[in-house]
């Protein structure tokens, strides 16, 4: 069972996610994304509206839509505005060409819609999520009639799928989609753009945790410094 980590209070998040948040101007149209690191961004903007910082934003799931609301941060959507000038989001793991795992939280075809829409694309994280290669598990969002296909098509690719089930329900995940996400184990992933473009092209798939449009990462240090790399 895949379980997200829900630790205490995290330097490295924490400086990251502010650090990203100054990219943010006035009058920007942002996109925020989903998980920890990113929270710390979506509050450090939420602080600066409050002292006058006008911006609108394009959230990527239920979670950066209840925060974004409670920062006070006023909201629109990809069908009124679909080029982002920003968009700001976390990761489960990076590699040394910023290719980029995501999907931990279930939210990963949301952040990759809102990303692609974006001019520029930002991930935020600690310094624990940068391997030199890619290793983790890719989160794979598949329609529940055909989870036994995506499976198959997995397996017959050499990865080992394991459909996520819930934490705090009985059965699966269910995404804001309405989806299952299936975890699939590669190993060590040599080629990601290439992987990337095959689990595309999987019966039932309808999006995988692989991004490989990242322009810039901000990697939290547990000193509270940040290394900012870009591609």
């Amino acid at each position: 069972m895949k379980e997200r980590n829900t630790g205490g209070e995290n330097p490295g998040k924490k400086a990251a996610g502010i650090a990203a948040a100054d990219l943010v101007k006035d009058g920007m149209v942002v996109g925020l994304g989903t998980g920890s690191t990113t929270a710390y961004t979506i509050a450090e903007l939420g602080r600066r509206v409050s002292e006058g910082l006008d911006i609108i934003a394009v959230v990527t799931s239920y979670q950066s839509e209840m925060l974004a609301i409670e920062a006070g941060i006023t909201l629109t959507t990809l069908a009124e505005h679909p080029v982002l000038d920003i968009a700001i989001d976390g990761a489960d793991q990076v590699d040394a060409s910023l290719f980029t795992i995501k999907g931990g939280g279930a939210a990963h075809t949301r952040e990759k819609v809102v990303s692609r829409s974006a001019k520029r694309f930002v991930i935020v994280a600690d310094e624990s999520k940068v391997s030199e290669k890619l290793e983790h598990y890719v989160p794979i969002e598949v329609l529940p009639y055909a989870r036994e296909l995506v499976a198959k098509q997995i397996m017959e690719l050499g990865g080992k799928p394991e459909l996520r089930m819930a934490a705090r329900k009985d059965g699966p995940v269910i995404t804001d989609n309405g989806n299952f996400v299936i975890d699939a184990s590669f190993g060590t992933i040599s080629d990601p753009k290439q992987l990337s473009a095959t689990l595309s092209q999987l019966t039932g798939v309808v999006e995988h945790g692989i991004f490989t449009n990242v322009d810039e990462v901000y990697i939290g240090k547990k000193d509270g410094s940040v290394e900012v790399k870009k591609s």
